[in-house]
């Protein structure tokens, strides 16, 4: 998973940048209101840890313009603010969960992993459903038709990223900036042939494709 973390104070921001790396997170951490807001309506990321209380602009300020460019990008509040007026105000304006200061670590990893499993669709602890197929997500391992698939890491990344995009054209270079890092040396024959041996399990008909534009995965509409 890819996050942002938008969080003024160094320690803080720190501390979750080296705890959700241990944990396997892909993470990215602004320390200014701007940058932040400018990082989340121009990169693509499953989540965000987002400060309220934030110098110049509001956390608040910043999940309002996200939602108003219609980018729906799940959203974890994280402030020293708790009173219940607070939280609803939160979510009034588009926030999927909240979390007060002081937080226990653990109980944060857990609040991600349950804002991301129902911003793809798990219907229940672990598993995915999307059309005909069911995806293991602690196994990476894919059902379909009675047969089951084992799914390489980049595999298993770009079918996620499919779907949560689904029914929308990905071009090479959004793919690149997404799955793979700024320090891999690839060519778009690599995308290419990762997208070939999926479509061989699950299904060539899934991912089409549009000379010029991208791919597309057809999934079910929500």
């Amino acid at each position: 998973m890819r996050l942002l973390i938008i969080e003024d104070d160094p320690r803080t921001g720190d501390m979750l940048k080296r705890g959700l790396e241990e944990e396997g997170f892909d993470i990215t951490l602004s320390n200014e209101a701007e940058e932040g807001e400018y990082l989340a309506l121009n990169q693509h990321y499953d989540l965000i840890i987002l400060d309220w209380m934030l110098p110049n602009k509001s956390g608040i300020d910043i999940l309002r313009n996200l939602r108003i460019d219609n980018i729906n990008t799940p959203v974890l509040m994280l402030t020293a603010k708790s009173e219940l007026d607070d939280k609803i105000i939160s979510f009034q304006n588009g926030a999927d969960d909240y979390l007060s200061k002081p937080f226990d670590f653990e109980e944060l990893l857990l609040r991600i992993k349950a804002i991301y499993r129902r911003s793809i669709g798990v219907v229940n602890k672990n598993i995915l459903i999307e059309g005909d197929m069911s995806i293991d997500l602690d196994n990476h391992t894919l059902k379909r038709d009675g047969k089951s698939f084992t799914l390489t890491p980049k595999e298993y990344e770009l079918l996620l990223f499919f779907i949560q995009n689904k029914n929308h054209y990905l071009n090479i270079d959004t793919i690149k900036e997404r799955l793979w890092s700024e320090q891999d040396y690839i060519d778009s024959n690599v995308i290419q042939v990762t997208i070939y041996h999926l479509r061989r399990k699950i299904g060539k008909d899934k991912i089409k494709t549009q000379r010029g534009v991208g791919y597309c995965f057809e999934g079910q509409k929500s």
